[in-house]
């Protein structure tokens, strides 16, 4: 939120919709910019219709609610408001993944980024840590077009030092390793990262706070680099983030461009809907969102 009101303060044409929540987040954009800010209600639907209407006018667009809400719950305005009329209208959603896990499947946001990246003109990000949620949304602000931003529930600790720059659709190198890296996206950064400094000290580490486009100079060179790729993240396993990098590995092998294929594997939450209400770290335990030393075998 500190990252969009610098923003608005440069730009008068940035307006926030939240859908009756975030209270103690959202109050110091309100204040500062009252005629740039609306509380909709609990009306998801009816917040992205307006936003899409407000971007007509030449208003810059945040949307802003929690878990699936601003996604699943108004899918259809979505597609059709938002990413058919390519609108610029930025769709955030604090609670990616299991950060609201004891709310139980209705608060899960697990299945958003593999749905928000089969929109067309849909830019799917997914931040790590603050330096990159500060860098994206200075980003979406200031570019044109649809862009879903997931980002954890509050207090995510730093890994990237505060002067770090993100660059636009980039990944992110974190640490330099041989024969194996860890591909993250989203708020499994930090956990990978101290996985690695316990266990694997000589693997890679990339964060990839764009899931879509991937980057795909990124992806060339890591393959060329690396013998096994690693994907983790808190989502499904299929149509996510892991699938995102196999797609864009088959296309480098379409162009013949691929020397070779890395050995991958996926680390992510399997088609099942958990049935237990628990902890973040613990519901991420028991559905396969760890790491294990001997995946590089």
């Amino acid at each position: 939120m500190q990252q969009l009101i610098r923003e608005a303060e440069k730009n008068d044409r940035i307006f926030l919709v939240v859908g009756d929540l975030g209270f103690s987040v959202v109050e110091p954009f309100a204040e500062k910019f009252p005629n740039r800010y609306l509380n909709v209600g609990i009306a998801e639907q009816n917040m992205t219709g307006i936003a899409a209407g407000l971007s007509m006018e030449g208003y810059t667009v945040f949307t802003y609610s929690i878990g699936n809400f601003p996604t699943l719950r108004c899918l259809e305005q979505i597609r059709y408001d938002v990413c058919y009329h390519n609108q610029n209208v930025k769709i955030v959603a604090v609670g990616g993944g299991f950060a609201y896990g004891p709310l139980g499947v209705s608060h899960h946001a697990t299945e958003d980024i593999g749905i928000m990246r089969s929109l067309p003109n849909m830019v799917v990000c997914a931040p790590g840590d603050p330096v990159e949620a500060r860098d994206v949304a200075a980003e979406a602000a200031s570019k044109s077009g649809p862009y879903y931003i997931r980002l954890g529930k509050a207090g995510e600790p730093h890994v990237h030092q505060t002067s770090r720059v993100i660059e636009w659709g980039k990944f992110v190198e974190v640490l330099s390793g041989s024969h194996t890296a860890v591909l993250t996206t989203g708020g499994v950064l930090k956990y990978a990262a101290d996985f690695l400094a316990a266990h694997k000290p000589h693997w890679g580490l990339y964060s990839v706070p764009y899931v879509k486009p991937i980057d795909m100079e990124g992806l060339h060179a890591l393959s060329h680099r690396y013998e096994v790729l690693i994907t983790i993240e808190e989502h499904q396993r299929s149509g996510g983030f892991g699938s995102a990098i196999l797609e864009g590995l088959h296309d480098i092998d379409e162009k013949g461009k691929l020397l070779r294929w890395p050995k991958i594997y996926r680390k992510a939450i399997p088609d099942v809907f958990l049935r237990v209400a628990g902890q973040q770290d613990y519901l991420r335990s028991i559905s396969g969102v760890f790491l294990d030393p001997d995946d590089s075998r």
